[in-house]
């Protein structure tokens, strides 16, 4: 099968040909149909994940697929099921990280893939859907959305009306612009370094974009709304500028949630930190993907797409193929891309 693999670490991923290995207890093979590239990848491609020593190894961890055949001990899904796969872990059987050749060698690799046209799956990793489900809300599913919308409902609890503030208008970005408009939060701002976003956030439901590279945040926030801080703001970008500039901007009972990563060994500092002791009390968290559910909250979440009310319209940007992996890593990078669909 083809798959996208990382082969040495900063280096461009290698379209190869990797071969399947008998499914062990709670393993799933999924023919993939679609999958999506997040940030997490940019971070895998560099080491930060510490995966260094384990390449060469495969990447992604959102798709759409199709079960091809269930291991021993699986009775979550059977095949021909559709299936969102996602790196969170839901119900069903932790399973062994899967083995596969390449090279004539056996590696190892992940308990959910999905840059492959086959993936094995550990049977946790995947939760069946209706057949009609489109293919790039399944792959959304998997994490960008699902993390957005758990983002603002569990780890923020966004009320109506609070101010949100969402730092990086990629795709992860978009999604949380959209989620906090569900939340019917107000002001919605948007912030990143390239103008091209500043569309994107708005038809998403961005109330406010601001270009953090060329104006002040805080100048502008009082420009535009009269405010001086933000309920809510959650960083996607892990950026060390960025989140010294923008935790000082939370309201007296404001929560900043760190979704993007920092570099691996990078410092932040807090200037004049007083401001943390104002108001009811300040908070700063990472979040685990938002606290998502698969199991529970896959199925509210395509029957809200169905009803209308979830919309994914803009979020993707672009729609690539396997082979065109590296460019569309490329588009990622440069912050010139929303989310991106691999389309197997």
């Amino acid at each position: 099968m083809k798959v996208a693999i990382l082969e040495t670490i900063n280096g461009p991923l290698v379209i190869g040909e990797v071969g399947l290995t008998d499914l062990v207890f709670g393993q799933v093979l999924v023919k993939v149909l679609a999958s999506g590239i997040c940030g997490a990848q940019l971070q895998e491609i560099a080491g930060n994940k510490n995966n260094a020593a384990y390449v060469p190894h495969l990447l992604g961890h959102e798709g759409a697929g199709i079960v091809e055949k269930i291991g021993p001990g699986v009775t979550k899904v059977k095949a021909g099921d559709k299936v969102v796969m996602h790196w969170r872990q839901g119900d069903g059987i932790e399973a062994d990280f899967p083995s596969y050749t390449y090279q004539d060698k056996t590696i190892k690799s992940g308990k959910v893939t999905t840059l492959s046209e086959y993936s094995i799956v550990s049977e946790n990793r995947i939760t069946a859907v209706p057949h009609d489900t489109p293919n790039e809300l399944c792959a959304l599913l998997g994490c960008g959305l699902s993390t957005a919308l758990g983002t603002i409902n569990d780890e923020a609890e966004v009320k109506f009306g609070e101010s949100v503030m969402v730092v990086g208008a990629g795709g992860l970005g978009l999604n949380l612009v959209r989620a906090a408009t569900l939340a019917s939060a107000y002001p919605i701002v948007s912030v990143d370094i390239y103008d091209n976003k500043k569309e994107s956030a708005e038809s998403l439901g961005a109330h406010f974009f601001i270009n953090c590279k060329t104006d002040s945040i805080k100048d502008k926030l009082f420009e535009k709304f009269g405010i001086k801080d933000v309920d809510v703001i959650i960083d996607t970008s892990g950026n060390k500028q960025s989140l010294e500039d923008t935790i000082p901007l939370l309201s007296g009972k404001g929560r900043y949630i760190l979704v993007g990563q920092p570099k691996p060994g990078e410092n932040i500092e807090l200037k004049n930190a007083h401001h943390l002791f104002g108001g009811e009390g300040k908070m700063i968290k990472a979040t685990q993907g938002g606290k998502f559910s698969p199991s529970k909250d896959i199925p509210r979440y395509v029957k809200l797409h169905k009803s209308g009310i979830l919309k994914i319209d803009d979020i993707i940007t672009h729609r690539m193929k396997l082979d065109q992996i590296n460019e569309a890593i490329d588009l990622v990078r440069s912050g010139q891309a929303g989310r991106i669909l691999i389309e197997m």
